[in-house]
């Protein structure tokens, strides 16, 4: 067992989990710019730590509403890989059936409710989940994702005060990629830490490294078992820097290359796995049969999902409610 209470097989599979949530985003860009993805497609290149890192920490019974950059979360909660392939194809037996794409569905038999694009809605929902979950006097929790751009809308601060009122099972984090689309974080807000909001709420607030996953673990981890045991709501922020644009569709050349330059060194994957080997838990062998698993992985997914028919016209207004 290592210090941080996982074990290194634990290690293992977390690194695992970020270098498939790495492929799987690898080939839907590939898909994307042949044309086989309907609509635009948001990559969580160098969020992975923050994914992973924190939906590691949940338990089975626990709810995560993540973003369209999250898919790591989805990806460690057990989402098949097809399901986000097939999804984003607009195929017919995609979650969707080709209603949706992107990552806008739910799976609550493995605690996920889909992302709603407007950021933060999903925070108000997260907390209506968490007061449920108190209500039934069940031990989950629930915990949502946004960009640091949803922390300037109202409903943002709207969800963290009821939340902390009502002493909620809630675990909001903030995903700080520095630009919200085009926008810098020095043009964003005046305090230095979004997490230092939280004091105002009455509620704990977290600044974490995001692109090192067991740090990212660690203070999941707190935050979740703290909110589970009744001591209400926490705000935790990982500060890492997005390495594509908004979209496929944006080259992000407003990203000073200084800036490029420097978080390049922090890559999660880079560190973890140069983490592991310093601490002799992976080698080449190892390595090689995970890259090896993956590829066979996805090929799988990509292949199934290809096959799959588009939906017929006459389905368009079935399961469609107003």
């Amino acid at each position: 067992m290592s210090v941080d209470g996982l074990s290194h097989e634990d290690w293992l599979n977390i690194y695992y989990l970020m270098r498939l949530t790495f492929a799987v985003e690898d080939r839907m860009l590939t898909l994307y710019r042949l044309g086989k993805i309907l609509g635009g497609y948001y990559t969580g290149r160098g969020h992975e730590a923050i994914t992973v890192g924190s939906a590691y920490a949940l338990r089975k019974e626990d709810l995560a509403l993540p973003t369209h950059r999250d898919i790591g979360v989805l990806l460690t909660r057990g989402i098949p890989i097809v399901d986000i392939v097939a999804n984003h194809m607009g195929k017919a037996f995609g979650p969707t059936a080709g209603k949706e794409n992107t990552t806008h569905f739910a799976d609550l038999k493995r605690g996920i409710i889909g992302h709603i694009s407007p950021l933060p809605d999903s925070m108000p929902v997260c907390a209506g989940a968490a007061l449920a979950f108190k209500q039934r006097r069940e031990p989950r929790i629930a915990i949502t994702y946004l960009g640091e751009g949803a922390t300037a809308r109202g409903d943002f601060h709207e969800a963290l005060n009821i939340a902390a009122v009502l002493k909620l099972p809630a675990v909001f984090m903030i995903e700080n990629n520095q630009f919200a689309y085009s926008t810098p974080t020095s043009q964003e807000y005046a305090v230095e830490r979004l997490s230092d909001r939280a004091a105002a709420y009455g509620m704990p607030g977290i600044f974490v490294d995001g692109t090192d996953v067991l740090k990212v673990y660690a203070a999941a981890h707190e935050a979740i078992e703290r909110v589970r045991d009744g001591d209400g709501p926490t705000l935790i922020e990982a500060l890492t820097l997005r390495v594509h644009g908004h979209s496929a569709a944006d080259n992000a050349e407003y990203v000073p290359r200084a800036t490029r330059d420097e978080w390049k060194s922090k890559d999660p994957l880079v560190r973890f796995e140069t983490y592991l080997r310093a601490e002799h838990v992976l080698d080449d062998a190892i390595q090689q049969e995970i890259t090896r698993r993956i590829t066979g992985e996805v090929d799988a997914a990509v292949e199934q999902a290809e096959a799959m028919p588009l939906p017929e016209p006459e389905t368009a207004l079935s399961g469609v409610w107003a």
